[in-house]
């Protein structure tokens, strides 16, 4: 059975959501980095230090990595057997209202807790969105979609660190931005009542026989390389991004302290804002350059500007902002390219599974190489900069996986 397309004012609906959903998952995965030190000194009174704010950051992030894997592969799972449309709502509904939660914390196992919940939903969002999209447009706009939707994550962060400029964050102050988290509940509700649904997902629900059991099948003979495969080229950058680049944040507000209290909200301003167009580039990149060249020279570029940004200037330093907005854009061009790439790996009766295995599973490593990092950071006496730059070695790795992957430049997403 053919998919019949969707209206016009219908697709246009499906993407606006979908960017709004991912817009407000930006806000969750950025709220951390510039609330962890303010959380911590708040929760912990008396007993926080330097070092252990490093290291509750790196306890908060790992929950949310953990969340976020077992959210993509479960809550994706459930995107192939429910549809798209209500698991993305779900995701929307649980990032949202954990978030919430998390102003009336009392304890920081307390958050740490709630963190783990709301990446359930983070993780949740993302294959749902993709697979939605992506199965809802025309494949000769799926690099200029692929592109947007990838930009409104990061659009959400640079939103967030615009929001704190105004209404910084402090151990005084800084539960009235979970709460505000927790908005995004709203289009949750109206995405489960009135989005429409895949076509493709409802004709290829209608070809199936026997009952569905897509995770099991993606590891199956005829599906084992492509996922395995999306597995690797996920994992790097995520885990590179989370073990490297997000230190930058934390280390600003250290060295700025309260001398310069807006700094680190400019800082993450700097490096969104990079995101945002490189994000939406990186989708570009691959369908110019091809799927395999480009993920090899964004690599490439992302291991010198990362090493740069920890070895070649500081905060506080004149270069330091514009430094971090290069490595914004570079890093993210990455995550435009998975947008576009993991959908074109599987099928469409395990297009959500697929994607939110692949792109989550890197999560699990991530989990551990932040605890992983955070003991080293203590160990090397809270150096950020050292921690930045050995952690930066991880996207190297992208220039040698690439070439066992597929090149799905010419595959359609019709089937």
């Amino acid at each position: 059975m053919s998919a019949a397309p969707l209206s016009p004012q219908a697709r246009y609906a499906v993407l606006i959501a979908a960017f709004l959903a991912l817009v407000f998952d930006g806000v969750e995965l950025g709220l951390m980095p510039v609330a962890s030190l303010s959380v911590s000194q708040s929760l912990l009174g008396d007993a926080f230090t330097p070092t252990a704010g490093g290291d509750w950051f790196a306890r908060f992030t790992a929950a949310l990595m953990l969340g976020a894997a077992i959210g993509g592969i479960t809550l994706g799972s459930l995107g192939d057997r429910i549809g798209r449309t209500r698991a993305m709502g779900i995701s929307i509904l649980m990032y949202s209202i954990f978030a919430a939660l998390g102003g009336f914390a009392k304890t920081q196992e307390q958050m740490l807790l709630l963190r783990f919940m709301v990446g359930l939903g983070v993780g949740g969002l993302w294959p749902n969105s993709i697979a939605l999209v992506s199965e809802c447009w025309p494949g000769a706009s799926r690099p200029l979609v692929s592109g947007a939707m990838m930009a409104g994550l990061n659009l959400g962060i640079l939103i967030l660190s615009q929001l704190v400029r105004f209404w910084p964050v402090t151990p005084d102050s800084w539960r009235w931005l979970f709460h505000f988290a927790g908005a995004p509940a709203v289009l949750g509700f109206l995405v489960l009542t009135f989005l429409p649904e895949s076509p493709r997902w409802l004709a290829s629900r209608s070809l199936k026989k026997s009952p569905v059991a897509p995770l099991w099948e993606l590891f199956q003979p005829a599906l084992l390389r492509f996922t395995l495969v999306g597995i690797l080229v996920s994992a790097i950058p995520m885990i590179g991004a989370w073990s490297a680049s997000k230190w930058m944040i934390p280390w600003a507000d250290s060295v700025a302290g309260t001398g310069h209290p807006g700094y680190k909200a400019a800082v993450q301003g700097w490096w969104a804002l990079g995101a945002v167009l490189g994000s939406f580039a990186g989708a570009q990149l691959a369908g110019w350059l091809g799927r395999r060249l480009s993920y090899c020279l964004i690599s490439a570029a992302t291991v010198l500007i990362t090493l740069a940004l920890f070895q070649l200037t500081e905060p506080l330093a004149p270069s330091f902002k514009p430094v971090v907005f290069f490595q914004g854009f570079t890093a993210t061009l990455f995550f435009g390219w998975l947008a576009l790439y993991l959908p074109e790996l599987f099928p469409a009766h395990v297009r959500a599974t697929g994607s939110g295995l692949a792109y989550n599973s890197g999560r699990f490593a991530t989990a551990a190489g932040v605890l992983l990092t955070g003991f080293l950071f203590t160990v090397l006496g809270g150096n950020y900069a050292t921690i930045g730059s050995l952690c930066a070695l991880i996207y190297a790795l992208g220039i040698v996986v690439i070439w066992w992957a597929p090149d799905t430049t010419e595959k359609s997403l019709d089937k």
